[in-house]
């Protein structure tokens, strides 16, 4: 059940790509090992005027990669990294940025606190 929101600023002009959120549905479902239609991906852009870093010239063009997921369990350590290793990777590439710019937060584990259809998530 793996849900991974995106948020990516993107360029004037620039827009997410028809198939985009398809491919990183795929992908995350592969590192994430879950069932067919397990793994869910929402993309929204930011403009890139609508995004700053504090210290950052106001005409340097950062693009980042915001990237939470929400799972019914957090992962072990070990296996975090490598998801993490593994999205990061991914994400970049399919969203044509560099790999420093993907940034991944993971979320408290959704078991006894979100629902599906009026389903609590319990495992």
């Amino acid at each position: 059940m793996p849900i991974v929101d995106i948020e990516i600023v993107v360029r004037a002009g620039e827009s997410v790509g028809h198939g985009r959120a398809a491919e990183i549905a795929e992908r995350a479902g592969e590192i994430f090992e879950s069932q067919k239609g397990g793994t869910w991906v929402k993309i929204r852009t930011i403009p890139w005027e609508y995004y700053a870093e504090s210290g950052a010239n106001a005409n340097d063009e950062v693009l980042p990669v915001f990237v939470s997921i929400l799972k019914a369990h957090l992962p072990k350590a070990d296996a975090m990294k490598a998801e993490v290793s593994s999205l990061t990777e991914a994400i970049a590439k399919i969203c044509a940025r560099e790999p420093e710019n993907v940034h991944i937060i993971y979320e408290p584990g959704a078991a006894g606190r979100v629902a599906f259809g009026g389903t609590v998530v319990e495992g």
